[in-house]
């Protein structure tokens, strides 16, 4: 299984929120070599770490793909791009953040990529959503379920889940 993890806090150019631009993003994946199997709801969360800045729109999904994860990373950054992602601060606002969760258990360290996404056990924005799609799924450094990293969270990261106005596919 391949997950990616969207996010938005600010609307993209042409869009009139930041569920709008992550919705179109999300149409977008097939053009980019990645089909989409599953999506979780969309969740509204608070920014990690805590700021001033506009709660995120997330959600997480499953995709099928023929393509090596350095080259999936390539296309989903292109894509975060196309979307008007500009990268100067860390943990900035953002129009559009796509991150590569896991790619089939694969491990890897490289300055390019580290797989499985190295904060994602720490983040209930990705963990709940993540949840909802593949609650068997376990962390492949960690070995712990979805479950089981989600009650060894901190207190704290605000996040609800939103109603969808389209159904969620699996």
């Amino acid at each position: 299984m391949i997950f990616v993890g969207i996010g938005s806090n600010l609307a993209a150019p042409g869009y009139s929120s930041p569920q709008n631009t992550a919705e179109a993003a999300l149409a977008a994946l097939p053009g980019s070599g990645a089909a989409l199997c599953a999506r979780s709801s969309w969740y509204a969360s608070e920014p990690v770490p805590a700021s001033d800045q506009p709660w995120f729109i997330n959600a997480v999904v499953e995709i099928g793909t023929e393509l090596p994860a350095p080259e999936l990373l390539a296309r989903l950054l292109a894509l975060e791009a196309r979307f008007g992602r500009e990268r100067s601060v860390r943990d900035a606002a953002r129009t559009l953040d796509l991150d590569l969760l896991d790619y089939d258990g694969f491990r890897c360290s490289t300055p390019d990529l580290v797989l499985p996404h190295p904060r994602l056990h720490e983040r209930r924005f990705v963990l709940m959503p993540l949840q909802e799609i593949a609650p068997q799924w376990r962390h492949p450094r960690l070995g712990l379920t979805v479950a089981e990293l989600l009650g060894r969270l901190p207190s704290g990261q605000a996040i609800r889940r939103l109603t969808d106005s389209t159904e969620k596919s699996r």
